[in-house]
């Protein structure tokens, strides 16, 4: 994907503060990856990061930063609710926003923290000050693409610390997807009513996942589980089923590409599907496990490919495919169809 340059002076907006659920690694910065750099700050070196560790993020304002898209009231609201929020999609809705790379910085005690910068368009703050609802929404993003970029685990328990920023806002060139750039300036984001629906801001845990027992749309001898099957030993073990997913009108389609699987094993291949994810099941082959429900950071973290998770990347590879399609809307699972394509060694889902 081509990337555009952007000269950046951001302006502070308010800070919120964190803290690290899961023990990671803050990774140092690769020298060709083209994103905002504070090269005196960022890491040279892998820093491990403990759980309970404070992490610091600046919101702030940028005109240059590419604004939202036109959109209706209504394509705002199903956007803060984390409905078909899709980037290439010229009906849909959605926040640009450029996230720095951590720096370490210390608290008021003098203990160690992170400190993020996410930097918005200048035209979001106006609703940010009077719509609340709002204003959790553009939170809860920041937070996203932090544990997207680094993956690690936020806490959604925040604080809101008396001060504009942790540190000073620097200048500084980043880049940015070209079509992003190549858009009109964009409206200003209208303020609309305080919303009573279910709070943008709360914690997501793998526990959090629907309890719900999948439906079963292909099955076989015996109901599919979540427990991997056992390989026999004197088998080879085969590689994990892949996976993309594209939108045919109003269906969701998810290809699951299994090549030269035989018509026995086929006849014994399960499918479960729920609204927020599929399981996959093929006799000795390892399962193919989505779940919807994570967060980010842990979709990340557990991807069988540990590729870069960016929602501008077009590469159909996971962590990407799972990041995208967990922000389109439920699987509709009443309504789901499945059939293999044995010449193409494909499994097609539509819900």
């Amino acid at each position: 994907m081509s990337k555009t340059p952007i000269e950046l002076k951001p302006v502070a907006g308010f800070c919120i503060k964190s803290t690290i659920l899961q023990p990671g690694v803050l990774l140092p910065t690769k020298p060709s990856q083209p994103q905002a750099q504070n090269v005196l700050e960022a890491p040279s070196a892998p820093v491990p990061i403990p759980a309970g560790f404070k992490v610091f993020v600046n919101i702030a304002w940028d005109p240059n930063v590419p604004p939202p898209p036109e959109g209706s009231e209504e394509a705002i609201q199903q956007a803060m609710q984390g409905e078909d929020v899709d980037e290439r999609n010229p009906e849909g809705w959605y926040v640009p926003v450029v996230v720095s790379d951590g720096r370490q910085d210390k608290d008021k005690a003098g203990k160690p923290s992170l400190v993020f910068d996410c930097i918005y368009n200048a035209s979001v703050k106006s609703r940010t000050l009077t719509d609340p609802e709002f204003k959790l929404f553009i939170v809860e993003l920041a937070l996203q693409r932090i544990e997207a970029q680094t993956s690690l685990v936020l806490s959604r328990q925040i604080g809101t610390p008396n001060i504009a920023s942790k540190g000073k806002l620097s200048p500084r060139t980043v880049f940015v997807p070209s079509f992003l750039v190549g858009e009109s300036s964009g409206p200003t984001v209208t303020a609309g009513s305080a919303s009573t629906k279910k709070p943008l801001i709360q914690e997501v845990t793998p526990a959090a996942a629907s309890s719900i027992k999948p439906k079963g749309i292909l099955k076989g001898a015996s109901a599919a589980t979540n427990t991997p099957p056992v390989l026999n030993a004197n088998k080879t073990v085969q590689s994990r089923p892949t996976w993309t997913w594209t939108k045919e009108g109003s269906q969701i389609q998810i290809r699951v590409a299994v090549p030269g699987l035989p018509r026995s094993l086929i006849e014994q291949a399960t499918l479960d599907i729920e609204a927020r994810r599929f399981i996959v099941q093929i006799p000795d082959r390892p399962v193919l496990d989505v779940n919807l429900g994570l967060s980010d950071a842990e979709i990340v973290a557990t991807a069988a490919s540990k590729t870069s998770a960016s929602l501008h990347e077009e590469a159909e590879s996971e962590p990407n495919n799972t990041l995208t399609l967990k922000r389109q809307r439920d699987l509709d699972v009443d309504s789901a169809t499945a059939e293999w394509r044995v010449a193409e060694g494909v499994l097609v889902i539509s819900a």
